[in-house]
């Protein structure tokens, strides 16, 4: 409002100058105009810095603000793996022969050792009613072989002719009963008949699979990972692993073990994990996710990822900075390290004690006045 009054003086002295002075040049004229409005300019200033004490008088943007503090980051990447089971078998017979009966379904828990399956033997039991009946006899001989030795009847040959023939027909009773137990097909894990591919009355020969089971009590966590990451994770470190089917559902598990063999196609190695699932939720081959810790710091100057932001320089944020007394945005440029959900460690450029603007700017730039409120 002064400078408005005093304008408006100068313009009616100017008038009533240029009324009384209508004899001089315009040159003289202009050049008197010009250094009455500077003198005038000068005192009108003089006017405004006492009536004004110094003090800022425009726009100040309101903020909030933060100072910096050092405090512990740590950052983890996800893996993408699956379950697979440890306990698995895919069941064979180990000779030929017509399936006479199949003593399990499919969904049906087995123990170790529990009938599976029977091949027809009836070839096989006439065989060893022949052998048992001829091994009969030569036990007799065999037996009578010592005593007429003694007597001096008969000579040595017989006798270990005799023996042979016994020795050998025990032997070949004991294959036909080894192959009579191959003929009855027996669970060789605990687990769960998962898949029956050949139906009683059905030809089954050795190498031709005749069901599937598996275990799932345990199962495997496979991940490859990129050899980059050979430094960061071991044997024994904990992971959290977690499965898009079931979103609540978290395990915090040690790294079972790690490959020793990169593979050349895609310079991977392999990380598994053991799960307990004893309550049978899980199922091989379903996805899981694991997050694995790859950095840690106690001491960090961490920000929210927010507050960062870029130009053609680099990243940068606003500090609050004193100038005439008064609070101004500082545009500061960072160094910038690992990123984690929504956090991010400065590296270079903040110090502890720096104080941050963290509302508010977005309506403010560089040498902008500013108030801080709560």
């Amino acid at each position: 409002m002064n400078r408005l009054l005093l304008i408006l003086s100068v313009s009616l002295f100017i008038i009533s100058c240029s009324s009384s002075n209508e004899n001089v040049s315009d040159t003289d004229k202009l050049s008197a105009y010009k250094k009455q409005i500077e003198e005038l300019t000068i005192k009108i200033d003089e006017i405004e810095k006492a009536s004004s004490n110094g003090e800022y008088e425009g726009l100040k943007i309101p903020v909030r603000v933060e100072t910096i503090s050092a405090t512990p980051f740590s950052h983890s990447f996800t893996a993408a793996g699956e379950l697979e089971s440890i306990s698995e078998a895919f069941i064979s017979p180990e000779v030929n022969g017509q399936i006479i009966s199949i003593d399990v379904s499919e969904g049906e828990n087995v123990k170790n050792g529990q009938q599976l399956a029977k091949l027809n033997t009836i070839v096989i039991d006439k065989n060893i009613i022949e052998i048992e009946s001829q091994l009969a006899l030569a036990k007799i001989i065999y037996d009578k072989q010592p005593l007429l030795w003694e007597k001096n009847i008969g000579s040595e040959r017989q006798y270990l002719e005799a023996k042979n023939g016994f020795e050998s027909l025990e032997n070949n009773l004991y294959t036909l009963r080894a192959q009579k137990n191959m003929a009855v097909i027996k669970s060789p894990i605990d687990g769960v008949v998962e898949d029956i591919m050949l139906k009683k009355g059905e030809l089954a020969v050795p190498g031709m699979q005749l069901m599937q089971l598996v275990n799932i009590d345990e199962l495997y966590v496979t991940i490859p990972l990129s050899e980059a990451y050979l430094p960061v994770i071991k044997a024994g470190d904990y992971v959290d692993v977690y499965f898009p089917s079931y979103p609540g559902i978290t395990y915090h598990e040690p790294v079972y073990r790690t490959g020793n063999v990169i593979n050349k196609q895609n310079r991977t190695f392999t990380v598994q994990i053991k799960i307990d699932n004893k309550v049978g939720i899980l199922k091989p081959h379903m996805l899981a996710n694991v997050v694995i810790n790859d950095y840690n710091s106690q001491q960090s100057i961490v920000l929210p990822s927010i507050l960062i932001k870029e130009d053609m320089t680099g990243s940068f944020l606003f500090v609050i900075g004193k100038e005439n007394g008064n609070s101004i945005a500082v545009k500061k440029y960072i160094e910038t390290g690992k990123s984690f959900k929504d956090k991010t460690e400065v590296l270079d450029g903040l110090v502890i004690g720096d104080v941050i603007i963290t509302d508010g700017y977005n309506n403010i730039s560089k040498g902008s006045v500013v108030s801080i409120v709560n």
